[in-house]
């Protein structure tokens, strides 16, 4: 299989965490017998200092001619006194919206082998938490009409939705339910808001055509709530553009290691977006301390996703495994074992744990 992957390392850490994805990628491709061709991207905080905007129309026309995306990281306290419309956030606007990605699946995982990192006491985490969210993600309040008043004392921001960009996202929701532990939970504020109203409808809807999966709704306040109070209630969570920007952080705490969280961002039959759910971390970029495994796990997504290469994955995701089965370490994943382990050689680096990764995926 030949496939071109534009590649986005953007600020911070991110060239570092991208880097490491791309050497596990080549190892696949070597392994299983693929050509990965890569195209760089400058995109977010980077393309603000060199072209005073985050998101260039040829650098988006890249990611639109590729096969798929993978992005590190955008953003940074470098760029907070910028305007407004030129944050380096926009860039990630901008791509969604570009490449027409609508639904963005952030996993929710509890790696057993980083238990003790998990925030939760151990009756209510038990033996794992596996939470799949999907989220909406080019409509509702982050797109819609916003203002403000010429007098500068008033503001709005407007949530709408349409039954088509809602079918899209629960029925996405039901397909994932239905490979998994077959219950959906979506999450609104119907006693309150109309969108949510039609939310529910939509999916009461689309539920008749998925009998075999279990559908039920939560306000968003309760949801919040309910995902520390018993997260293993939760298998497929669908729900709106603001609330899932909510809620998969969330999730990604109770897990406790959101260095490890992966996220996809598809669309209907275009290229996808893959990129780690945490920040640039400008503090520690260039200094071989970023975790990478977050950023493989995305590339791990890609292949699955948008070349459907199932085994490959599967290999990125058991190599990862095994290298924390063998007590292997970021300084962020390290917890209470961090002393331990760096004197046993064990607490490494970026380049290091991405070449761990290739290791194992070879042996």
């Amino acid at each position: 299989m030949e496939k071109k992957i534009a590649l986005i390392p953007g600020d911070g850490i991110g060239p570092d965490v991208v880097a490491e994805g791309v050497n596990v990628l080549n190892a696949v491709a070597k392994k299983f017998g693929h050509s990965f061709t890569y195209e760089t991207v400058i995109a977010g905080g980077a393309a603000i200092d060199k072209w005073g905007k985050p998101l260039p129309q040829d650098q988006l026309d890249i990611c639109l001619h590729s096969d798929a995306t993978l992005l590190g990281a955008v953003g940074g306290p470098k760029w907070d006194n910028v305007a407004p419309e030129i944050r380096p956030e926009k860039a990630l606007l901008g791509l969604r919206g570009g490449m027409k990605v609508y639904a963005n699946l952030r996993p929710a995982v509890m790696w057993k082998q980083l238990k003790d990192a998990c925030p939760l006491k151990d009756e209510i985490a038990g033996e794992g938490i596996d939470i799949l969210v999907v989220r909406e993600l080019t409509g509702g309040i982050y797109f819609g009409e916003r203002g403000t008043a010429a007098d500068g004392r008033s503001a709005w921001d407007t949530e709408k939705y349409t039954w088509e960009e809602i079918e899209r996202i629960v029925r996405m929701g039901f397909e994932f339910a239905q490979k998994r532990r077959k219950q959906l939970a979506v999450v609104d504020k119907a006693n309150i808001l109309n969108s949510s109203r039609l939310w529910r409808k939509v999916a009461e809807e689309v539920h008749k055509e998925y009998k075999d999966v279990e559908l039920s709704f939560f306000y968003i306040d309760n949801a919040a709530m309910q995902l520390v109070h018993n997260p293993r209630q939760f298998d497929v969570i669908a729900t709106s553009n603001m609330f899932g920007d909510i809620l998969t952080d969330e999730a990604a705490q109770i897990t406790g290691s959101i260095g490890m969280l992966a996220s996809a961002s598809l669309g209907a039959g275009g290229p996808g977006l893959y990129e780690p759910i945490h920040g640039t971390a400008p503090d520690i970029a260039g200094k071989d301390i970023a975790n990478p495994l977050a950023t493989i796990l995305s590339a791990a997504m890609l292949l699955r996703y948008s070349f459907k290469l199932e085994a490959e994955a599967k290999a990125i995701e058991t190599a990862v495994g095994k290298v924390l089965d063998d007590g292997w370490r970021t300084a962020d994943i390290a917890g209470r074992e961090r002393e331990a382990l760096k004197a046993s050689g064990k607490l490494v680096g970026t380049k290091k744990m991405g070449q761990l990764v290739v290791d194992y995926l070879n042996s």
